[in-house]
């Protein structure tokens, strides 16, 4: 009796421990040697020379739908996108033939899912009798800027969205493919058009688009955009810019103070687009400088295209290295437009009450 009394409170003592009970938690900025000193949704990273030493960053993206709600149209959010998603650091080549390319990321596409990631780029091309991701220019595809078959990638996509029936992707392609009906050959191989969100449903004149509620009941959770206009009428893929405006791409899209439509995009302020997608990312991508491109210039960025694109907020934020950043950003960057689109506060978890973010307009 007397010794099994005395043991009682060391073990309940060591249960606390082993559930981290009464343990601090980390903040973002927080010093740290690796990521089990980082909290939830945090990764140990080195933004040098920026910050002396490694310290706790943002890894992953705050749910609206999850934290406020999903019953306001899709053009009511901001999703984080990833620029050329397929083309990751370490890709092993799928050709045989070492690659000269430039990459953009770093996490497998099922991880940037993962980590909040609604929103895809990808770059498609006709390539060896079939449709493949490749980082390449003048429209062709070679063995050394090949990166994987499409349906490799589309597979990754077709199993994040069946194992989370509340979430819905976007997928926005710079499109190559040439061969008839090449694109809906590979998206119904990879089971993709089971969640197709028709052309028919897309808003016409600004409109507003469907719930995302009714999206999701529906179950038609992929909106997929192409780049040739012609494949709106022939396969019955989204024109991009018949939908959306979109800003210039590569470092024309990060002059301070200044944000202009690319060529294909009508003006940011045309109102008949009922989306807004905004890039931000260098012409040459260079990993190591990309978490000082992911910090208050981001957002300044932010408000300058909002201010352009007809005092509206991005839909889409388009970065390179999504992960990396000194501190929130990428991800602090789409908090802050959930939360102007959802309530009009800069951070969308001041827009849940009793969260004890205070907000700020």
């Amino acid at each position: 009796m007397g010794r099994a009394f005395t043991a009682a409170p060391l073990l309940l003592l060591l249960g606390l421990l082993a559930l981290g009970l009464g343990a601090a938690t980390a903040n973002v900025g927080d010093s740290c040697s690796t990521g089990a000193d980082c909290g939830a949704g945090q990764w140990c990273f080195d933004c040098e020379p920026k910050l002396s030493g490694s310290h706790c960053v943002r890894s992953a993206a705050t749910n609206p739908f999850q934290l406020i709600n999903n019953s306001l149209p899709f053009n009511k959010y901001a999703y984080l996108t990833t620029h050329n998603s397929y083309a990751i650091v370490g890709e092993p080549s799928h050709t045989g033939i070492p690659r000269i390319t430039f990459d953009n990321q770093e996490d497998t596409v099922t991880d940037q899912l993962n980590n909040g990631v609604r929103a895809l780029m990808l770059d498609t091309y006709d390539f060896k009798g079939d449709v493949w991701l490749c980082h390449s220019n003048g429209g062709k595809c070679n063995d050394f800027t090949a990166f994987e078959p499409a349906l490799d990638t589309f597979q990754e996509i077709e199993a994040f969205l069946s194992a989370n029936p509340s979430e819905i992707v976007t997928m926005i392609l710079e499109d190559y493919v040439h061969a008839p009906n090449g694109l809906t050959n590979v998206f119904n191989a990879s089971g993709l058009l089971k969640y197709w969100f028709p052309v028919s449903k897309m808003p016409q004149n600004g409109q507003d688009w469907p719930l995302v509620s009714d999206m999701v009941a529906s179950n038609q959770r992929l909106v997929v955009f192409t780049s040739i206009s012609s494949k709106q009428s022939s396969e019955g893929i989204a024109y991009q810019w018949n939908f959306m405006v979109e800003n210039n791409y590569g470092d024309d899209g990060m002059d301070a103070g200044k944000c202009s439509n690319r060529a294909e995009s009508a003006p940011l302020n045309d109102k008949t687009k009922s989306l807004v997608l905004m890039n931000y990312f260098p012409s040459v991508p260079v990993k190591f400088t990309a978490c000082l491109q992911h910090s208050q210039s981001l957002v300044d960025m932010v408000n300058t295209c909002y201010g352009a694109a007809g005092n509206r907020w991005a839909n889409f934020i388009a970065v390179d290295y999504y992960k990396r950043s000194d501190g929130g950003g990428a991800f602090q960057a789409t908090d802050l437009l959930n939360g102007k689109l959802l309530c009009g506060c800069q951070d969308v978890r001041a827009c849940l009450q009793g969260s004890g973010v205070v907000c700020s307009a």
